[in-house]
């Protein structure tokens, strides 16, 4: 199953909007700056995760995107759902808003498909796997492969030292 660059960058930006201080709104060009992504398109994106409750934002100069809830509180699951729907490992596997995955060739063959055990396996996995990953277990794991090496470590130092970083003098 491929996930589409919806789901991979919904990710993304809410791994840097969870590694940022919930008291200080992100903008989404600083994401897409920071992240090397299109802003346009995450604008798109970020609008799929407004709709479903995960993240929240203000307008104006000190405006920006935060996470809804804290990010331990965020399953994967909900993130990719809101961004590709259903998830599904074949095309032809429908839901009817239940448990049930029905699969689309069963009523043309006149009997069971010959796949459709696999196919459930494949995806009762990957729904667990999401249900099991949290926000938080990802931005910790982002934390320690990259040394906070996120954009509002800039934005705390600033703060921390009373303006941005400058390289020293030169003397001639």
């Amino acid at each position: 199953m491929i996930f589409s660059s919806k789901a991979e960058y919904g990710v993304r930006l809410m791994v840097e909007l969870g590694r940022q201080s919930p008291e200080q709104p992100t903008s989404l060009k600083a994401i897409a700056d920071a992240e090397g992504l299109p802003l346009a398109y995450l604008e798109q994106v970020v609008a799929r995760l407004r709709k479903a409750g995960l993240v929240m934002s203000a307008r104006g100069a000190h405006g920006g995107y935060w996470l809804a809830r804290p990010a331990e509180e965020i399953a994967m699951v909900d993130v990719v759902q809101a961004l590709e729907g259903a998830i599904a490992p074949m095309e032809c596997f429908v839901h009817d808003h239940t448990e049930r995955v029905l699969c689309s060739h069963e009523p043309d063959a006149g009997r069971g498909c010959a796949t459709k055990l696999l196919w459930t396996r494949v995806q009762g996995g990957i729904i667990r796997s999401l249900q099991t990953t949290t926000l938080a277990d990802l931005v910790e794991f982002s934390r320690r492969h990259d040394g906070e090496q996120s954009i509002g470590a800039d934005a705390q130092r600033e703060r921390a030292t009373g303006g941005p970083e400058r390289e020293p003098a030169s003397v001639a």
